[in-house]
C-alpha cells in the first residue's frame, strides 16, 4: 500500500495458523486486520498439536517434500516455493523460538510446545495492531460481507477484502467444524477423513483384548506398489476401534479412495521388516520341534501376542515355517471402514481448486480469499500439513494485497 492510499480494512474469519499468519502479513503492510472466530480462545488446534511436540515443517529436499502433496502438488507448489519449510522456520526462530531437526527429518521448536510461539505471536499481531474477536461464529453473507453472531446479538462487518482460514472438518471441539461448506455450497468438495484410523475385517474381540497394544516398526504397504508413497514404516497402534499411526496415516489417502471404490482395501504387514525371508525362516527352523508355535515365534523373532494373534488368522492351522515366514514378511490384513471424520487428524474436501484463483480468491466472490485446510487437499502428518497452512496464508495475503492494488488503480 502507498503512504497516500487510506488503510485498507481487512476480515479474516478463523484464528488457527492460517489466519493468525495472514494478519501478520498484512498488518505489516499497513492494512487495518479484524481476525474473528467462533471460540473462545484461539490457536486450539495448534496447542492440541503442540501437546506431542510441534511438529512444524520438515527438512527433506524439496522436490522430494513437494510430492508429499499428492494430487495437489502442481497447486500448491507455486505457494510453497514462495513461502518454503526454511521461511517457516526462520519466522518460528524470530519469534524467539529456536528449532531443531529431528533424527527422522521433522522439523520441531527446542520448546516442542505451541503455547511460547503462539504468546509471543499474539504480542507481535497486537503491536501491529491487528484486533481478535473471538466468540463470533460466521453464519452467513449480507451482499459481500460476512454476518456473525455474537454474545451480544448478530452483526454485519464491512471490509474492503474477506480471508477465510477456517479449517476443515476435524477435531471440532477444537473449533473446525466444518459447518462453513453450507456458506459455500457450489464451491466445496465433500469432506473426507485423512490421516485417520482404519477399522480392520478382524474378529470383533480381537481389538478389545488388544485395546492399546503398539506393532512396533512394522512395514505396510498397499497395492503392491514400490513408490514410497504406498510404503512406510512405523508403529502401529491397536485402539478399540482399529488401527491408528503415523505410518498408516502416510497411505491413508490411498487407502480410502480404495475402501470407497471397492469396499475395502488389503493392507499389507511385514512384522519383520528389518529381517529377509530367509533369515525369518532360519530362525522358526533352528528351534526345537516340540515348542510350541506361540513360543516358536516368541523365541526366534520375539512376537507379542497380538502379532501372533494375527499371524495365525492369516495362516492354516498346522502351517510350516515356511508359511509362517512368507506369512510374516506379507501379512494380508482387509481394511473395510475408516474411523469417524471427526477423529481424523484432517480432512480432504472442502474449498475446490477450480473456484479459485491463483490469488486463492473465490471466483464467485471477487474480494473473498481462502487459505488453510479449508482448501481441498491433504498431506501425510511430519510437518506438510502446517507447512502447507502456513504457506496458503501467506499466498493469499499476498493475493489479497495485490487484488486491492489493482482494485485501486483500476478506480483511479
Amino acid at each position: 500500500m502507498t503512504t497516500a492510499s487510506p488503510s485498507p480494512s481487512i476480515t479474516i474469519i478463523g484464528a488457527g495458523p492460517a489466519g493468525l499468519f495472514a494478519a501478520e502479513i498484512l498488518s505489516a503492510r499497513g492494512c487495518r486486520v479484524q481476525v474473528f472466530d467462533r471460540m473462545p480462545t484461539v490457536g486450539r488446534k495448534l496447542l492440541m498439536a503442540g501437546r506431542s511436540g510441534l511438529n512444524l515443517t520438515h527438512s527433506e529436499p524439496l522436490g522430494r517434500f513437494l510430492k508429499r502433496y499428492g494430487n495437489a502438488q502442481d497447486w500448491l507448489e507455486p505457494a510453497i516455493r514462495a513461502f518454503p519449510p526454511e521461511a517457516l522456520r526462520q519466522w518460528a526462530e524470530g519469534l524467539g523460538q529456536p528449532c531443531f531437526t529431528g533424527s527422522s527429518g521433522r522439523v520441531f521448536p527446542k520448546a516442542m510446545k505451541a503455547s511460547p510461539l503462539l504468546r509471543a505471536w499474539l504480542e507481535r499481531l497486537a503491536q501491529q495492531g491487528v484486533t481478535i474477536q473471538t466468540r463470533h461464529r460466521f453464519v452467513s453473507w449480507e451482499g459481500s460481507d460476512p454476518v456473525f453472531d455474537t454474545p451480544d446479538g448478530r452483526i454485519s462487518v464491512q471490509a474492503d477484502a474477506t480471508l477465510l482460514t477456517m479449517g476443515g472438518a476435524s477435531w471440532s471441539r477444537l473449533g473446525s467444524d466444518g459447518l462453513w461448506a453450507d456458506l459455500l455450497p457450489d464451491d466445496t468438495a465433500p469432506f473426507a477423513p485423512a490421516n485417520c484410523g482404519f477399522l480392520p475385517d478382524w474378529p470383533a474381540d480381537f481389538a478389545a483384548r488388544h485395546d492399546g497394544s503398539v506393532l512396533h516398526s512394522v512395514g505396510l504397504s498397499f497395492g503392491g506398489l514400490s513408490f514410497d508413497e504406498h510404503q512406510s514404516r512405523g508403529d502401529l497402534t491397536i485402539t478399540a476401534r482399529g488401527f491408528e499411526g503415523s505410518a498408516l496415516y502416510a497411505l491413508s489417502a490411498a487407502l480410502r479412495d480404495a475402501i470407497r471404490r471397492d469396499g475395502q482395501a488389503v493392507l499389507t504387514l511385514d512384522l519383520r521388516p528389518t529381517l529377509s525371508n530367509e533369515e525369518v525362516l532360519k530362525r522358526l527352523l533352528a528351534q526345537r520341534e516340540r515348542e510350541s508355535q506361540s513360543n516358536r515365534l516368541r523365541k526366534a523373532l520375539a512376537l507379542d501376542a497380538p502379532s501372533q494373534e494375527l499371524l495365525r488368522l492369516a495362516t492354516p492351522k498346522n502351517a510350516t515355517p515356511l508359511q509362517l515366514a512368507q506369512t510374516l514378511k506379507a501379512l494380508p490384513l482387509p481394511l473395510v471402514g475408516m474411523d469417524a471424520l471427526d477423529r481424523a487428524i484432517s480432512t480432504a474436501g472442502g474449498v475446490q481448486r477450480e473456484v479459485v484463483d491463483t490469488r486463492f480468491m473465490l471466483t464467485s466472490r471477487p474480494g473473498v480469499f481462502v487459505a488453510g485446510e479449508m482448501l481441498d487437499w491433504e498431506a501425510p502428518t511430519g510437518g506438510y500439513l502446517l507447512q502447507g497452512c502456513f504457506s496458503t496464508a501467506h499466498a493469499a495475503a499476498n493475493g489479497v494485497l495485490g487484488w486491492l492494488e489493482s482494485s485501486n488503480s483500476a478506480i483511479a
